[in-house]
């Protein structure tokens, strides 16, 4: 399995995707915007685009359909309900379902929250022998949760994550839709200052860019990210003291939370 992750170097920090077959030579798009950016990589890799996944319906995730469609004539797939939201979409996808690109495994995970047919993808190589990566769309992000602003559902967004992330293993790479990276981790340390993770991930990026971040493990974010760290008692004060009648809840630190990100 060959990853490579495509900076978008605009106001949003997108990240683009070309995953592909090394022996087949196929590759899936996630998330195209640069399509010019992805068809040069592509190029330059000796790749050829056969399928487009959207993990939602936000236009900075399908803005680049289109052209890339009729560069490559790649199916279009996304989840059932995203696909009367999403142009020109050929193949519908819902939990569970499988697609495989030569030696690769795409499993759809369905993670509502962000929105309601937002999916993630967790990959594999035939017979899962390697590493597993977690494309996360706009659910999951390095050191923070989505937000649940356009049309989402924070309580969806919870159970999501507690059926969903909550069950994959620790060494799973993570590959979210944008780079938030820093801004993300300097919120959980004003949930958890004494985090020594945290702060030596903090130091390391201070010279980071969009294009050089680091790709984290779920195993790592475990280690500093509040919204998979519920029952820490630093993140539970955190939220009671900005919301003092909220219960400690696993659900309602959740929900406290994505509150105390949004006022960021």
């Amino acid at each position: 399995m060959k990853i490579i992750r495509h900076f978008v170097d605009n106001a949003l920090r997108n990240y683009n995707y070309l995953i592909a077959c090394e022996a087949s030579r196929f590759a899936v798009a996630v998330d195209p915007l640069d399509t010019a950016g992805l068809l040069k990589i592509a190029a330059e890799h000796g790749l050829s685009i056969s399928h487009i996944i959207n993990t939602h319906e936000h236009s900075d995730h399908i803005a680049g359909n289109p052209t890339l469609k009729r560069a490559t004539g790649a199916v279009i797939s996304a989840h059932s309900h995203a696909a009367k939201l999403i142009p020109g979409v050929d193949n519908a996808l819902n939990d569970g379902d499988q697609i495989t690109l030569g030696n690769l495994d795409f499993r759809v995970l369905h993670t509502p929250g962000h929105t309601a047919a937002h999916i993630c993808l967790l990959v594999s190589n035939d017979g899962g022998t390697s590493t597993q990566a977690l494309f996360s769309g706009d659910a999951l992000f390095n050191a923070a949760a989505g937000n649940c602003k356009n049309d989402g559902n924070v309580h969806q967004l919870f159970d999501s994550f507690e059926r969903v992330f909550s069950q994959l293993h620790d060494d799973v790479l993570l590959y979210p839709g944008h780079d938030y990276l820093l801004n993300n981790l300097n919120f959980a340390l004003s949930c958890d200052p004494l985090n020594k993770v945290a702060r030596r991930l903090q130091a390391k990026l201070e010279s980071a860019t969009g294009h050089t971040a680091p790709v984290m493990s779920l195993g790592d974010e475990r280690q500093y990210n509040p919204f998979l760290r519920l029952t820490d008692s630093a993140v539970q004060e955190k939220v009671s003291e900005a919301f003092p009648a909220t219960s400690l809840s696993p659900r309602d630190i959740f929900v406290g939370l994505r509150k105390l990100r949004d006022a960021w």
